[in-house]
């Protein structure tokens, strides 16, 4: 097999990223030697890897700057609406190279550090990744921000500054084992501390009631110190902001007990007040309701809008003093979006700053807020819905708490007046919800709270919309939309597929890249013998890289020629990593496997997640029995990858033949990672569920491999109820491998070891894996009877490729612009520093 060319070899070749001026190189090389000089030590003369990276970081930072100073003061000239993104989660993962493609630099760059003797790929290896979320949530908000910037809106990020990230994950005798992020140990170059916007937050206290009304009082202080990471558009010199609050301690806090002589423990206590920006929860679909979460939660909302109302009343650019007064024109300048309920007490928030602070009536705080605010909802589990105790928020935010028993009762006295005597349906739309201990629904005070409430996938919002929030459609059926998501193709084909974007762009030209739905004229192309031979080269190229990185890394060894079956999810019951684990067993069984097969599971449980971690011994213990069987050889492989992260996904998925998507119908908000194969040449295995329903409407559903129950016969089966022993007595392949799993031939030392996994799938299992069972095994020997056809499954590819133009996420914020922001994208180009403003 041919080596796969270098990254460096193959920018040589390519058109997209723009040829580089000579003028530019030595510009780079120059800037790169003078940061080079300022990085190292006096004592040191010898530079490392990292001052080598930190050079060039700092060296493409320097073109942000004046890019990132000029927007700013472009938005203060224009006071255009600004947008405001409060997520608890960005998962940015690595800037370098992205930076780089935003800025037309990735040429100059490569060439500049080629000409130095140096290795582009290997220093944009030492980056590490800012794992600042769990998954989709975390990454959706990363790409948003790309777009909103691309798109030209005065858009904002606002979250906390994790010192810990994502714990990295460390598989161990093939259980999970978590170890400490420490992801800023190295410092960032990316983001630029504001102490001068430093702001307190209150906790705890007490309410006293004064003749100017209701005063919060008594609190304990942190401070919120803002850290600015530039986000930069696609080469139009917009450079927008993503601020990030990180936990200080006053200096005097806790020092009143100074008094009593003990010092030291008064200093030691600051760690108290630091701990909230301290770590990220490691929890995706699951509520956590820690006290610290909570912190996090009101730390993040009540520094944020202090931020925003500052902005809002000072419109000069650099001026710190009041230029408005009023708040009637608040909802024209502010759009605030919740990304989910974590962000949800921004809503009681500003009602207190405008209540007990700006001293407005009820009325007008109410209509200006829910005029502000709007809801996306990312989740219809449960299990995954925040409902904070009462009791929590009288010791922690007492007044908050007033605020929202005022808006509840104003709210079901409203809904009283329309449905008289109708106490079950009170009882199901308040905000609070009665038992022991009484809770805050905090998705229901995001609903009313909001003027928009959007799903993320056409079938997830029509869920939502007569399932979990029906009551209050019924009331108010213009609030719910539907906004599906999307994807940048900056990063998920640019950046990591630079092989397949540059046979498209000679094809259909470049301007895909800013307007993905161009993608439609490859459709064109199917038939064009050289274009499928194209397509499925850089395919190999990827794959063969791939392999070698799993070689060098994870010291596995694979077969390039196999079909790379992929699984890529955080570990959840509902996304059935348990329903592809009974299907390589069933192969491994049948002996049929002269298809050579790659199955690679990379995913995270979360810590306290017992089931998810069982479900990762198993598939690792799968892997130990069939990869050394030598009966099976090459032809089989199962490869689970630990420390799955946004830099490792940049990898793995230009290199997928086959995405399982495969949770229950009904259960998948959206998935992103769908999206992301799709557009990089891979072929869908999939329930009806979440996205792949758009993505088989736009590509044919012919040319997905869609199985299994659609929501209509999830709900059914819920009605006359599942009985998984049904299938396993009727069904003999399920039945050998559920025997095998629970005799402990997978676990010979510790035969009872998956006994829990077996009692939940035969007793308890929600998400009815085995009725979905059959037609996923007969639908994967569709896949590998098509993958015999290279020609034919590359058409398919082709016809994917096309279709994923509505997958952008540029495409998701046009619409929130429009539709709840009421904003216009802007395509204009604001002049580079070089360039005197108009």
């Amino acid at each position: 097999m041919s080596k796969p060319l270098t990254d460096h070899e193959k920018r040589k070749q390519i058109s997209v990223r723009g040829i580089a001026g000579l003028g530019d190189v030595s510009e780079i090389k120059k800037s790169f030697n003078r940061h080079l000089h300022f990085t190292l030590v006096k004592d040191r003369n010898v530079a490392t890897p990292r001052d080598y990276y930190f050079a060039l970081a700092h060296t493409v930072r320097d073109h942000l700057v004046g890019r990132w100073i000029r927007t700013q003061q472009y938005y203060y000239e224009k006071d255009p609406k600004r947008i405001h993104y409060l997520s608890l989660e960005f998962y940015m993962g690595r800037t370098l190279q992205n930076t780089m493609i935003n800025l037309g630099l990735q040429n100059a760059c490569d060439e500049a550090i080629y000409q130095l003797g140096l290795d582009l790929e290997e220093l944009e290896d030492i980056e590490e990744d800012a794992g600042l979320g769990n998954g989709g949530l975390g990454r959706l908000a990363a790409c948003f921000l790309d777009s909103m910037a691309s798109l030209g809106l005065a858009a904002y990020g606002y979250g906390i500054r994790y010192e810990f990230g994502i714990f990295n994950q460390k598989i161990t005798n093939g259980w999970q084992v978590e170890e400490a992020d420490d992801w800023l140990r190295y410092g960032n170059p990316w983001e630029k501390a504001r102490p001068e916007y430093m702001l307190p937050v209150h906790f705890y206290g007490r309410v006293a009631h004064t003749h100017e009304g209701p005063k919060w009082v008594d609190t304990q202080v942190v401070l919120a110190m803002p850290y600015d990471t530039p986000v930069p558009g696609y080469k139009n010199n917009t450079v927008n902001t993503m601020r990030l609050w990180s936990a200080k301690a006053p200096n005097d806090f806790n020092l009143q007990e100074f008094n009593v002589g003990d010092y030291i423990q008064a200093v030691l206590d600051r760690n108290l007040a630091e701990n909230i920006s301290r770590v990220l929860y490691p929890n995706d679909n699951f509520f956590e309701g820690k006290e610290l979460r909570l912190k996090q939660e009101y730390f993040v909302v009540a520094a944020t809008l202090q931020d925003i109302i500052r902005r809002f009343k000072s419109s000069k650019f650099g001026c710190r003093d009041p230029m408005r007064t009023s708040f009637e024109t608040f909802h024209e300048k502010v759009a605030i979006q919740l990304n989910d309920t974590h962000p949800a007490l921004a809503i009681p928030e500003l009602m207190r700053i405008l209540l007990d602070i700006e001293r407005l009536d009820w009325e007008k705080a109410w209509e200006i807020t829910t005029k502000t605010c709007a809801y996306t909802n990312h989740t219809v589990l449960p299990e995954a819905l925040e409902r904070w105790p009462v009791y929590m928020f009288e010791k922690l935010l007492p007044r908050h708490l007033q605020i929202i028993y005022e808006i509840n009762q104003r709210h079901l006295d409203r809904v009283a007046a329309l449905y008289p005597g109708d106490s079950d349906r009170l009882r199901r739309m308040s905000l609070i919800e009665e038992g022991d201990p009484k809770r805050i629904n905090m998705a229901h005070l995001c609903v009313v709270g909001s003027h928009a409430v959007n799903g993320v996938a056409r079938i997830h919002s029509d869920i939502v919309k007569t399932t979990v929030f029906k009551d209050f459609c019924d009331i108010e059926p213009e609030k719910f939309q539907n906004k599906t998501n999307g994807i940048t193709p900056r990063r998920w084909l640019l950046l990591c597929n630079p092989g397949l974007a540059d046979i498209i762009a000679e094809k259909i030209g470049e301007d895909f890249l800013t307007d993905l739905f161009q993608l439609k004229k490859l459709l064109d192309f199917v038939n064009d013998e050289m274009f499928i031979r194209d397509v499925a080269k850089v395919k190999q190229e990827n794959k063969l890289k791939f392999a070698a990185c799993l070689e060098s890394e994870y010291k596995v060894k694979i077969n390039p020629e196999s079909i790379f079956d992929i699984h890529v999810k955080r570990i959840h019951e509902y996304k059935r990593q348990l329903l592809n684990c009974l299907h390589v067993i069933t192969l491994y069984n049948s002996k049929n496997y002269t298809q050579k097969c790659v199955h690679t599971g990379l995913c995270q449980a979360a810590p306290g997640y017992h089931m998810a971690k069982m479900i990762i011994k198993l598939i690792t213990s799968v892997g130990e029995v069939v990869n050394h069987d030598p009966v099976v050889g090459d032809r089989l492989k199962v490869i689970f990858l630990e420390n799955y992260r946004v830099s490792l996904a940049e990898k793995v998925i230009p290199a997928a033949d086959l995405s399982q998507q495969i949770s229950t119908a009904g259960t998948e908000a959206s998935g992103t990672g769908n999206m992301k194969f799709m557009l990089n040449g891979a072929l869908t295995i999939g329930t009806m569920d979440g996205a792949n329903v758009e993505m088989a409407e736009e590509a044919g559903e012919e040319n997905l491999f869609i199985f299994g129950m659609r929501v209509e016969d999830v709900e059914a089966m819920d009605k006359k109820g599942y009985n998984a022993r049904e299938y396993y007595e009727r069904l003999p392949e399920l039945k050998q491998a559920m025997d095998q799993i629970s005799t402990g031939f997978f676990s010979p030392k510790e035969p009872e070891l998956f006994k829990d996994v077996v009692n939940m799938l035969m007793n308890h299992d929600r998400f009815k894996v085995f009725a979905d069972y059959e037609a996923y095994i007969s639908c994967q020997e569709k896949v590998n009877e098509l993958y015999r056809n290279p020609k034919e499954w590359t058409k398919k590819v082709i016809r994917n490729i096309a279709a994923s133009g509505k997958f952008s996420s540029d495409r998701t914020i046009a619409e929130y612009a429009r539709e709840i922001w009421g904003v216009e994208p802007s395509d204009v180009k604001i002049p580079p520093p070089n360039e005197p403003r108009e």
